[in-house]
């Protein structure tokens, strides 16, 4: 696809926060917006006039949203949240015949934080404690959010860990000492926060943050837009927002 061509993208959660904003980036990108669909809509229809599909739907509907873009060879952009282990399976499998990229956040400002955290959690090693703070708008449903959770992820990753094995959060009441080389993680949620994530690395006698303020949801979609023209032109594959910046 050369730079001049348009894509056509179809949205999956068209309905959504994160849809109507999608709408507005994919004109504004000069891309053409195929339609959208939410729950009980003909996604086989909609799949059928598209290049590619974005999904900012729900976990629930992640199953049957592979199915059709695998049906219909389309590349697929995932940046649903609360995914479980199962989906990722799903996620892999699906990669193997059409591209797919699932991230936790789809903003060149987020990616870009992860590559730093996981390059600051291996220089500084576990005698430095890492605590994640996010905030959300209080219609948020999942904690922590996907970002938190892909920041944890890249933390881990510096350090050579699981998250799953040294993960903290939701502590309350009499919890003990800090283990060393656990990630912790703390959620807020109020007001109509698009998204905060400060990276606190604590060491003694100092401490540093690595921060990433959102202030309105068009930084995701545009990011989305981006992620989508440079997805569409991949082979099979499961990818990352970290691809689309050569990181």
């Amino acid at each position: 696809m050369s730079d001049k061509e348009q894509l056509r993208m179809g949205i999956i959660g068209s309905n959504g926060r994160m849809g109507n904003v999608l709408i507005s980036a994919i004109k504004q990108a000069g891309h053409l917006h195929m339609g959208g669909v939410d729950k009980d809509d003909d996604l086989d229809a909609l799949a059928s006039n598209c290049d590619i599909l974005i999904d900012f739907s729900a976990p629930a509907a992640l199953e049957d949203n592979l199915d059709i873009a695998m049906n219909h060879a389309l590349p697929i952009i995932i940046g649903t949240t609360g995914l479980e282990e199962r989906h990722h399976f799903l996620i892999d499998s699906a990669a193997q015949d059409i591209p797919i990229m699932q991230t936790g956040n789809t903003s060149m400002g987020v990616t870009m934080l992860a590559y730093l955290v996981e390059e600051a959690a291996a220089k500084l090693g576990d005698a430095w404690d890492i605590e994640i703070v996010e905030m959300h708008h209080r219609h948020k449903v999942d904690a922590p959010s996907g970002t938190a959770k892909l920041l944890g992820e890249a933390a881990a990753k510096g350090r050579g860990i699981k998250l799953s094995e040294h993960k903290d959060s939701g502590r309350d009441g009499i919890t003990g000492t800090r283990k060393i080389g656990d990630i912790g993680f703390a959620a807020l949620r109020g007001g109509s926060v698009a998204g905060d994530h400060d990276v606190i690395f604590a060491g003694d006698e100092e401490l540093m943050t690595l921060s990433h303020r959102a202030e309105n949801r068009m930084i995701f979609a545009r990011g989305a837009v981006q992620a989508a023209y440079w997805l569409s032109r991949q082979k099979p594959g499961r990818y990352n927002m970290r691809d689309v910046l050569g990181l």
